[in-house]
C-alpha cells in the first residue's frame, strides 16, 4: 500500500469512525496538443499525470452526503442530496456533489456517501484537477453502487456536473482523459463520437523529456473569459452553417474565413481549424516514430493560442520563448489559458540547462518562481483496494 492510500485509509477512520469501503485514484492531465477543440467537437491528444486524487469512499442509505478534503482548511461538510441543486454552491464541495447529483438525475440509485480527499495534482496550473476530483468519485461510486458504466460515460456524467452544476462551460476532454489514458501513451480523442486511439508516447525510451511549467500563474474556468470564446466558436459555426468547427476542413479554411466579417470571430475559427490539423499532423508524426518533429507543431500551436485565442500571458510566453531560444525542440502553453502551465519537449540532456533559463528568466521578469517538473505518461482512474 503506497503512502498516500495508506494516509487516506487512516484519514477517513478518524473522520468517519470505520474504514472505508475502499481507495480509488484520478489523475490530472496535460494536454499534448489540440487546445480548445474539444468544445467544437474536434481532437484532443492528452496524456494522465501521475498526480492524481485519492478518494477514501463508502456508501450510506439516508440520503446524506459527508466530503472533507486533505487540501482545504475546515471540516466535514454534510449535504443533503434531496437539495443538490446547480449553482448553489460555491465551494469545492460542487465538485463532488455535483457528481453525485449528474448520477441520480440521469436515474442511478446513489443513496449517499462518506468520502474523504486528497490530491497531488496542482490546482489553478491548468492540469485538471476539477476533473481528477470529478472523476475518482464517479468512478468509486459506480463500483460501490454497482452502476455498469462505461468510462466513458462517467466522463459524460462528470463534464455534465462540470458544466450544469458548477457552472464552468468546458468541454470532455479533462474528464475523459483522467478516466480513459493508458500508462506510456497519449490519448488521441474524438470529442464528437468519443471514440478513442492509444498512442505510444515513450518519450524517455528516445531520449526525449516532456516537462511541464506551472507558471503559479492561477486561472478560473467559471470566469467570463472562457465562457467569452466558446460563445464566438459558436458564432463562428452559425455563421459558417455547420454544426461545429469541426466541420470545416483544413483545406477549406480560407473560403471560410472570407465569409466571416467580425475579425474576432475569424481568430477564432482560425485557432480551431488549425489547431484539430495540428493534432493529426501529431498523430501521424508519432505514428512514424518521428516524434522530435513534433515539436514545432507545439510551438505553433502556441503562437495561435496566443495571438488568435489570445488567451496566453506574459508568464507563459516568456516559459515558451526562453525554452525555444535554449534549445528545447517544441513549447505551448497547456490547458484552459489565462495562466496554468506550458510543456516543453526537449533533449533529455538539455532538461537542467533549459530548466535553468527559465528559472533565470522568470527571477529577472520578477515573476514568481516556477514549478518546473517531468510529465510522464500514466494510467488513468482505478480502484487502488
Amino acid at each position: 500500500m503506497g503512502a498516500q492510500q495508506a494516509q487516506v485509509r487512516g484519514r477517513f477512520a478518524e473522520l468517519y469512525g470505520a474504514a472505508p469501503e475502499g481507495v480509488w485514484a484520478a489523475p490530472g492531465r496535460v494536454n499534448l496538443i489540440g487546445e480548445h477543440t474539444d468544445y467544437n467537437d474536434g481532437f484532443v491528444m492528452p496524456f494522465a499525470l501521475p498526480h492524481q486524487v485519492t478518494a477514501a469512499v463508502s456508501r450510506r442509505t439516508d440520503g446524506v452526503l459527508r466530503l472533507h478534503s486533505a487540501d482545504v482548511e475546515g471540516g466535514v461538510a454534510e449535504l443533503s442530496l434531496d437539495a443538490l441543486a446547480p449553482g448553489g454552491d460555491p465551494q469545492w464541495t460542487a465538485y463532488p456533489a455535483g457528481v453525485v447529483w449528474a448520477l441520480r438525475e440521469a436515474g442511478h440509485p446513489v443513496t449517499g456517501a462518506d468520502i474523504h480527499l486528497s490530491s497531488t495534482v496542482p490546482t489553478g496550473a491548468g492540469l485538471s484537477s476539477s476533473a481528477a476530483l470529478e472523476v475518482v468519485v464517479a468512478l468509486a461510486l459506480n463500483d460501490l453502487y454497482e452502476l455498469g458504466l462505461q468510462r466513458w460515460q462517467l466522463a459524460r456524467l462528470c463534464q455534465r456536473a462540470e458544466n450544469v452544476y458548477v457552472g464552468a462551460p468546458t468541454g470532455i476532454m479533462d474528464q475523459t482523459a483522467s478516466a480513459c489514458c493508458e500508462s506510456g501513451h497519449a490519448l488521441f480523442l474524438d470529442t464528437r463520437d468519443l471514440s478513442q486511439r492509444q498512442i505510444p508516447f515513450d518519450l524517455a525510451a528516445e531520449g526525449l523529456r516532456l516537462l511541464v511549467v506551472d507558471t503559479q500563474v492561477k486561472h478560473a474556468h467559471s470566469g467570463g473569459e472562457y465562457g467569452k470564446r466558446r460563445a464566438g466558436c459558436e458564432k463562428g459555426a452559425a455563421l459558417l452553417g455547420v454544426d461545429a468547427l469541426r466541420d470545416i476542413a483544413h483545406a477549406d479554411l480560407d473560403e471560410a474565413l472570407a465569409r466571416l466579417g467580425d475579425e474576432e470571430v475569424v481568430r477564432l475559427v482560425r485557432h480551431i481549424v488549425t489547431e484539430n490539423h495540428r493534432v493529426e499532423r501529431v498523430v501521424s508524426l508519432l505514428h512514424a516514430g518521428d516524434t522530435r518533429a513534433i515539436g514545432p507543431v507545439l510551438s505553433e500551436g502556441h503562437a495561435s493560442l496566443r495571438d488568435d485565442f489570445r488567451i496566453s500571458c506574459p508568464e507563459l510566453d516568456l516559459v515558451v520563448d526562453t525554452a525555444l531560444a535554449f534549445g528545447a525542440l517544441g513549447a505551448r502553453m497547456t490547458g484552459g489559458g489565462f495562466g496554468g502551465s506550458a510543456i516543453v519537449l526537449t533533449e533529455a540532456t538539455e532538461v537542467d540547462t533549459v530548466t535553468k533559463a527559465i528559472e533565470e528568466a522568470f527571477a529577472a521578469a520578477a515573476f514568481t518562481t516556477p514549478r518546473v517538473f517531468e510529465a510522464v505518461p500514466s494510467a488513468g482512474a482505478h480502484h487502488l483496494n
